[in-house]
């Protein structure tokens, strides 16, 4: 019987508007799952650029850690991303969530000027080197575009965005629920999710078809 495929999943907060989307990265591990293969999350061990109530929409006063806040979703079983090494993972994913353009990126801030964390990048690249598969949902694959030359990813269909990814030299392909864009010289899988106005049913069916994606590229 085939070794169990591990996945490596990066969070970035807890919450659509200053971490991870919560169901983007709930319904991703779920699927990992699913769908036969084991799953290790992961986050950067930094504050988040700021914290955002969820109610009313507002700015807080406060200060909240990326990894401490990302471990509510993973239920405490979560690592530093700065311990992350390919050599021990088939594939790794990054769910959206304004976390991703705010703390593993600051594309929400900067746009194509952004910068993306050098734990981040570093996991990217590794993976590329590896040739190993990289997944990104909703907002998070503009943190691609802007690490790799020349990838196709989705972002869905915001002409802003997809502008913006253009502009970083990759291409960007228009999709919609579900839809799953490959990059197979990168092995690069992206699916838009909340970046399109989705329903949770919808976001199950993306990860999905992203997690079945990533999986079958795995050598």
């Amino acid at each position: 019987m085939a070794s169990t495929k591990k996945v490596a999943v990066v969070l970035a907060g807890n919450g659509v508007y200053d971490g991870s989307e919560i169901h983007e990265a709930t319904l991703t591990l779920l699927a990992i799952v699913q769908q036969g293969a084991s799953y290790q999350a992961f986050a950067p061990d930094i504050d988040q650029a700021h914290v955002v109530n969820h109610l009313t929409g507002e700015e807080m006063n406060e200060t909240r850690n990326v990894l401490v806040e990302a471990a509510r979703i993973a239920r405490g079983n979560i690592k530093p991303l700065n311990k992350f090494n390919a050599a021990e993972f088939d594939a790794i994913i990054f769910p959206g969530g304004f976390g991703a353009a705010k703390n593993l990126c600051t594309f929400a801030f900067d746009g194509v000027d952004c910068s993306v964390n050098p734990d981040v990048e570093k996991a990217i690249k590794a993976m590329v080197a590896a040739h190993k598969p990289i997944g990104a949902l909703c907002i998070s694959p503009v943190i691609i575009a802007k690490v790799l030359d020349n990838v196709k990813v989705t972002i869905g269909q915001d002409a802003g965005t997809a502008q913006a990814i253009e502009s970083l030299g990759s291409r960007h392909v228009k999709t919609t629920h579900g839809e799953v864009v490959v990059d197979e010289h990168y092995k690069v899988a992206t699916t838009p999710c909340y970046m399109l106005d989705a329903t949770i049913g919808q976001i199950a069916d993306g990860a999905g078809n992203l997690v079945k994606t990533i999986l079958g590229l795995c050598e």
